[in-house]
């Protein structure tokens, strides 16, 4: 079965930088899937980030894309998040997410990493 589990997560200041990193096991290839990253802080909606097809294409929230950034690696299969110039406001649980790109539902997730900013 998938699993995915997230680590990077940690305290840094208001201005600095943290690499997420999502290591994904159980599956074949890493290429036939869609992956993402979200977010959720206590007592707000789950929150999109930033996602990547099958064929190496991303797309980011708009409030979120000069900051961060999602990348793959399949050799390792691992999925990434590098996050610059991070704010107070990006503050929250981090998840990681696994779907078949013809899928409409992220129906395989981690278990998520905390990111805390002051």
């Amino acid at each position: 079965h998938v699993q995915l589990v997230e680590s990077g997560g940690g305290s840094v200041q208001t201005g600095g930088s943290l690499r997420l990193s999502c290591a994904a096991s159980g599956y074949r290839s890493m290429s036939t899937y869609c992956m993402g990253w979200f977010r959720q802080a206590p007592g707000k909606a789950r929150e999109g980030i930033a996602v990547i097809d099958s064929d190496g294409d991303t797309a980011y929230a708009e409030s979120m894309k000069d900051r961060f950034t999602i990348s793959v690696d399949n050799a390792k299969n691992t999925l990434y998040l590098q996050m610059n110039s991070l704010k107070p406001e990006d503050t929250a649980m981090y998840y990681c997410a696994l779907r078949h790109c013809w899928y409409s539902e992220y129906n395989h997730w981690g278990q998520g990493t905390q990111v805390t900013v002051s």
